[in-house]
């Protein structure tokens, strides 16, 4: 009889919305695997102790540790230091998770992870069918990309996507007290939760759409309050929008930018009636509590494939003739994708949710 595997490494680079995509295939490692010290091989920004998927994973229990990868790494001092480090602590089970790179890339990994004494590797995505998002027949939709990274899964059972369970954060109750303690402002009012922070231009809806936006939903909706979310240096630009709200609310405006955890952020969603935001890192967090969400997507990625994933989200998009051009700056076409958005487009979906 077959031993369990006592260490499974599991590969997966990327940001905070990377991560949060990945939750149903972690939650599926973490079943299939429950006796298993788990750790992720992820990148870790220049000179922080922590990676971007620790902000995420900490206090869930689906991981249990972390190795250091540099993104583009081309040192051979610094790949025979992972190859070591792998080597040692002896995983038995790889589970793959990297973005779609291409079967060479993946190709390459696979002799990496061998290298490393790796025996048993599932999820390389060494064909074609493995590294692109299926066209769904019936919806003549593409796979998500959180459905695609599970679908290379599949020798470990179903990932259950449509089960909030599978996109459990496992917040603690510390972290649902310090959001209540952020929301004590808005005395007991429904929160509308907005991010209108994004650190890709390409993806920036701009400021004046932001603050005309909050400037409407302030009237139509007057009794909520507002919460803005995001990193510290997008407590300038909440404040721009925020002033549009103040025009025609004298509710309360909470501006928590660089004063919560992700984690801590994800539990004032869970509170929040709605999200507003961009195709964003917070977008994905609101989505991973169940909060409907109002995303405001550039096309610079195809139509489906990082949208929030579950039916009581609206997307508003606008699949231009460049779309899917992949830009993180886009001057030439001036962002046409996204500044042809109107306010009243988004209004409207709103009110779809929130009536």
């Amino acid at each position: 009889m077959a031993t369990s595997p006592k260490r499974v490494l599991i590969y997966r680079l990327g940001s905070l919305g990377d991560t949060l995509i990945a939750l149903p295939a972690l939650h599926l490692v973490a079943r299939a695997f429950p006796q298993a010290e788990r750790r992720i091989l992820t990148n870790f920004p220049v000179n922080v102790k922590a990676p971007p998927a620790a902000a995420i994973l900490e206090n869930s229990g689906l991981v249990q540790g972390y190795f250091r990868y540099v993104v583009g790494m081309r040192s051979p001092r610094e790949l025979i230091s992972l190859w070591w480090q792998l080597l040692r602590w002896r995983p038995e089970v790889l589970v793959y998770m990297g973005s779609a790179r291409g079967v060479e890339s993946a190709r390459r990994d696979e002799k990496f992870f061998r290298l490393c004494g790796i025996k048993r590797l599932i999820g390389v995505p060494l064909t074609e069918d493995m590294q692109q998002n299926r066209l769904e027949q019936l919806t003549q939709a593409l796979e998500p990309e959180g459905a695609r990274l599970t679908r290379n899964l599949a020798e470990l059972g179903d990932a259950q996507l449509d089960d909030p369970a599978s996109w459990d954060l496992r917040l603690t109750s510390a972290e649902h007290t310090r959001a209540q303690e952020a929301l004590t402002p808005a005395a007991g009012l429904p929160v509308i939760a907005v991010s209108v922070g994004t650190k890709v231009q390409s993806k920036d809806w701009g400021r004046e759409n932001w603050r005309t936006l909050l400037e409407h939903i302030a009237a139509l909706y007057p009794n909520h309050a507002l919460a803005l979310c995001g990193a510290s240096e997008e407590a300038e630009a909440s404040n721009f929008a925020a002033e549009g709200w103040k025009q025609n609310s004298t509710k309360r405006v909470i501006n928590l930018c660089g004063v919560l955890t992700p984690r801590e952020s994800a539990a004032v969603f869970a509170q929040s009636q709605i999200f507003i935001g961009h195709d964003s890192g917070p977008m994905h967090l609101a989505a991973a509590v169940q909060t409907p969400c109002v995303a405001i997507f550039a096309a610079r990625n195809k139509p489906r494939v990082w949208f929030p994933y579950g039916k009581q989200h609206r997307v508003v998009y606008h699949q231009t003739d460049c779309w899917g051009c992949g830009l993180e700056t886009c001057i030439v076409e001036k962002k046409k994708c996204l500044t042809s958005i109107t306010v009243d487009e988004v209004i409207t979906e709103v009110r779809a949710i929130l009536g």
